[in-house]
């Protein structure tokens, strides 16, 4: 058994990552350098993933996090007294901030404060969310797409119950419970009730993957159970995976900017988006720019994550190909009055 073990192939994605970039003069290198390398090919998604922590990091430097102090000279706690009714100070040309650049609400509240503090929660909120989404969608759906049989059907039934429940419903649930609570215990409780679609994914990738000759060449080797679906499967069904906490993350942000709009989210004095829509919604014709700065983080966000998204789907996955316009029009086209297969063969004679 020993040397039967030893001498079956054991199929991962780094092997599919290496073959499927072997033109590129990719043989050889690591699984890491792989993915890296085929993600810094996308242009949009480095992109993204460098807008998104330029957000982030502005954020966190301008008002500081905890104990850490920021640039900025006004807290989001801080009563002033309003000064021009209130309205932004910042100019474009030339550029300078001014006293209040997004403005006061309607009791002197500085509104950049309070927007850097609304996006620090949110990211908060939409990352841990997904990360503990993920956690047990994987976990669910690979048990089930495993094992199948009466595991397949308890589980797929729990599951069945919590996705007839609109999410948003049971996010302002949840919300009403967690009254008072921080935005990181909000942020688990939610993804409490999040993982149902990413499991369903996961469980049909796993029902495919587990009839692969490599998963019974492990099983004749002797693998255990844990270490085939670890090992072996879940490697190979981490495209789905991927594309699909990216997709979750990016609904994150929008279920708990609903869920703060509603009044069910994140509570005064702290900040968030959504809440700080919701706080303005009254001042929508006569202050406009309360509403302007917290839509356009938010659209600024969850595009950002789509697009690292498909960045990290085309990093991950060797199959997916994306389309060239320029390498198409390079390609030799064959005469009118002779096959495509013809004029191959004879290029390569030719050669």
């Amino acid at each position: 058994m020993s040397t039967l073990q030893g001498n079956l192939p054991e199929p991962n994605l780094g092997r599919d990552l290496e073959t499927a970039d072997a033109g590129d003069g990719a043989r050889g290198e690591s699984q890491g350098r792989i993915i890296f390398r085929r993600f810094m090919k996308n242009k949009v998604a480095v992109a993204a993933i460098i807008i998104f922590l330029l957000i982030l990091i502005f954020s966190i430097s301008a008002i500081g996090l905890g104990p850490i102090p920021g640039w900025w000279h006004y807290s989001y706690r801080q009563l002033n007294a309003q000064l021009n009714q209130g309205a932004p100070t910042l100019t474009l040309w030339p550029f300078s901030l001014g006293e209040h650049p997004f403005g006061q609400d309607r009791i002197g509240k500085d509104y950049f404060a309070l927007t850097m503090r609304g996006i620090q929660n949110s990211v908060l909120v939409m990352i841990v969310i997904g990360l503990f989404a993920t956690v047990i969608g994987v976990v669910v759906g690979a048990l089930a797409g495993y094992f199948r049989g009466w595991v397949d059907s308890v589980l797929m039934r729990i599951t069945d119950i919590f996705i007839v429940i609109p999410v948003l419903v049971i996010g302002v649930i949840v919300g009403q419970t967690a009254n008072g609570l921080n935005a990181f215990v909000l942020a688990l409780l939610l993804g409490l009730v999040s993982w149902m679609v990413i499991a369903r994914l996961v469980r049909s990738e796993f029902l495919a993957l587990r009839e692969r000759e490599f998963v019974e060449a492990a099983r004749v080797a002797g693998a255990s159970d844990i270490r085939i679906i670890f090992r072996h499967i879940l490697p190979n069904a981490i495209g789905v995976i991927i594309v699909s906490s990216t997709l979750l993350i990016a609904s994150a942000i929008l279920l708990e900017t609903a869920i703060s709009y509603l009044g069910f989210g994140i509570k005064s004095p702290d900040s968030s988006l959504g809440l700080l829509i919701s706080s303005n919604q009254s001042a929508f014709t006569t202050r406009p720019w309360l509403f302007w700065w917290p839509a356009v983080f938010i659209v600024l966000l969850a595009l950002c994550v789509n697009f690292i998204g498909d960045g990290l789907r085309e990093a991950f996955d060797p199959r997916q190909q994306r389309f060239s316009l320029r390498h198409t029009k390079d390609q030799p086209v064959p005469e009118p009055d002779e096959p495509a297969e013809t004029a191959s063969v004879g290029r390569a004679a030719g050669s």
